[in-house]
């Protein structure tokens, strides 16, 4: 995983601390979107793909701390590093609560800022390897490697779209998956012609489920979906 294909959303609101951040990372291979405050952070990641974050903890408008817990209710394994100029230990015990991958504190040298993110990324890598990949529905049992959702003796082959919006889902089980972040990493584009088609899958995935009154397939107005199992 090192180095291959892995682009960074790094939220960093001292303008010359990011654009450097920003060169010496694209000149070790790691294209990098660089955002100045965390709200336009969270902007940039419900548009685009990202593999790794790297958010300062102060920042205007939306703070590193509040940007991880967002980023965590749709994304549980995204490697995250917390940059901050605070040594407090309450403040790294925080980040770490918040489910941050590292914590680096302002000065610091930047090879080691590189050491850390390989670090980090082998151990998700090795991770990779254990990913989830059957999910239980109550009554169903959901393959997400073969895309097939059996209960009893019926099996449904999912199409890809099916199976990738049931996979997220299942990732955010009983917590609210915002559209906008499902619309982006499935679609790679919210627009309103692909939101649509979304609700015809989510219908699709309603139908597929209606067999088991213990699970539930909602619709958060507003916001997006919530996959209940009682």
């Amino acid at each position: 995983m090192e180095n291959k294909e892995i682009k960074i959303l790094l939220a960093e609101d001292d303008h010359n601390l990011g654009t450097i951040l920003k060169a010496y990372l694209e000149a070790k291979g790691y294209p990098t979107k660089l955002s100045i405050n965390g709200k336009e952070a969270m902007e940039a990641y419900a548009k685009e793909k990202f593999d790794f974050c790297i958010l300062d903890v102060m920042m205007p408008v939306k703070d590193g701390f509040t940007m991880a817990k967002e980023i965590r209710k749709t994304d549980k394994k995204i490697p995250i590093l917390f940059l901050t100029a605070k040594s407090l230990q309450e403040d790294r015990i925080e980040g770490l609560q918040l489910g941050a991958d590292d914590y680096l504190t302002k000065p610091f040298n930047m090879e080691e800022l590189l050491l850390r993110i390989k670090a980090i990324l082998r151990r998700a890598d090795s991770n990779a390897t254990t990913e989830q990949s059957v999910y239980i529905l109550g009554s169903y049992v959901f393959d997400v490697t073969h895309q097939l959702l059996t209960r009893a003796n019926e099996s449904n082959k999912l199409t890809s779209k099916e199976s990738e919006l049931l996979k997220l889902l299942c990732e955010n089980m009983n917590n609210v998956l915002d559209r906008t972040i499902a619309l982006n990493r499935i679609w790679n584009d919210d627009s309103y012609f692909n939101a649509r088609s979304m609700d015809v899958y989510i219908a699709k995935l309603r139908k597929y489920l209606k067999d088991d009154p213990t699970i539930e397939l909602l619709n958060v107005h507003g916001i997006g979906f919530k996959l209940l199992t009682k």
